[in-house]
């Protein structure tokens, strides 16, 4: 059996010793910037970031199993760095000048980056409008969820503009002209991850900030194509909810968790990514119904003190609870409810 990568067991390690034993005061308090700051020395914010730029251009596998690590430890803190990895491949992707200013700084860790840009997949209504000033570009809207807000160091920024193009552009994660942010919102799952909404009046960011610009219709076909394969953090936290139950109960839904993980892995990396969509689909489905199993179980087996917030059986359940609508889009609701009442 091959070695883990060194990534793999730097996540082992931040879970082990630092996430897990400290997850459920982080599920009440928030997380802190002491984790961020672990996070961003492990090397873990450059696993699929290019060599040339300082990061590790680790196998889709390894980024695979160190968001289930993570995931699994503490859902909170691995969702902040999660924001991550979509700047970094952008930029690893974009021929602006915007990509040598950054790609190396985020792929070392030196700086950690959100997103807000889940809010084009509202269209055609246009949250955020986008249009040409002064030799840059003017933000005028609203994003309605911003993660890691506190956290961050930079932002990546997207709309629409008037010629229907998705613009994608960096800017500092903080307020500035043009740019407020909502206090932390109060959420069922995930509050720790310091979530916010933003209000755009008139942010002005110039040309050279900009990592992409396309034809909206082109970006959602990809951005459709990028979310029906299922989430590592599911399968991670659904290995840590069956953790806390017996292994006479636990053993038969692993077995499950691994079927269903191991094709789903598979086929997301046998097949083109326009292939094989309803078959990734429905295994996203069933990835999400081990996931509440296994957290239910956790939630049965541990009985009353599943309900205390100090316990991690009901921190695990309304994670799971979470992940059901993150990165949701109209196809994979679609499909989830089909199977639902199928």
């Amino acid at each position: 059996m091959n070695a883990p990568h060194p990534l793999v067991i730097r996540a082992r390690s931040l879970a082990d010793d630092l996430l897990a034993p400290h997850a459920e005061r982080v599920d009440r308090e928030g997380v802190p910037a002491t984790h961020i700051e672990e996070i961003k020395r492990s090397g873990l914010l450059g696993v699929s970031a290019p060599r040339e730029y300082g990061g590790a251009a680790a196998p889709v596998s390894v980024a695979q199993r160190t968001a289930e690590i993570l995931a699994g430890a503490c859902c909170s803190t691995w969702f902040v760095q999660t924001q991550h990895h979509t700047p970094v491949l952008t930029l690893a992707k974009s021929e602006g000048p915007v990509r040598e200013r950054l790609l190396s700084r985020l792929a070392s860790g030196e700086l950690l980056s959100g997103v807000a840009y889940a809010h084009l997949r509202a269209h055609p209504r246009v949250p955020v409008r986008v249009t040409r000033d002064r030799g840059g570009w003017r933000f005028d809207g609203s994003v309605p969820w911003y993660t890691g807000w506190g956290l961050n160091d930079v932002m990546l920024l997207a709309g629409v503009s008037e010629t229907d193009e998705a613009l994608f552009a960096f800017t500092e994660a903080r307020e500035q002209p043009g740019l407020r942010a909502s206090e932390p919102m109060r959420l069922a799952a995930l509050t720790a991850s310091r979530t916010v909404s933003l209000e755009l009046d008139g942010l002005w960011l110039p040309e050279e900030a900009v990592a992409l610009r396309m034809p909206y219709d082109r970006w959602a076909a990809a951005d459709r194509l990028r979310t029906v394969n299922a989430n590592p953090a599911v399968f991670g936290v659904a290995e840590a909810a069956l953790n806390l139950v017996d292994e006479e109960t636990a053993a038969p839904l692993r077995a499950r968790l691994s079927e269903v993980r191991d094709r789903a892995y598979a086929l997301a990396a046998d097949a083109a990514p326009h292939e094989r969509v309803p078959e990734r689909l429905a295994l996203k489905t069933q990835a999400y119904e081990v996931l509440r199993t296994a957290t239910t179980a956790a939630v049965v087996s541990v009985g009353g003190r599943s309900m205390l917030l100090t316990n991690r059986a009901q921190r695990l359940a309304r994670e799971a609870l979470f992940l059901l609508v993150q990165g949701q889009t109209r196809e994979s609701r679609t499909a989830h409810l089909h199977a639902l009442a199928g």
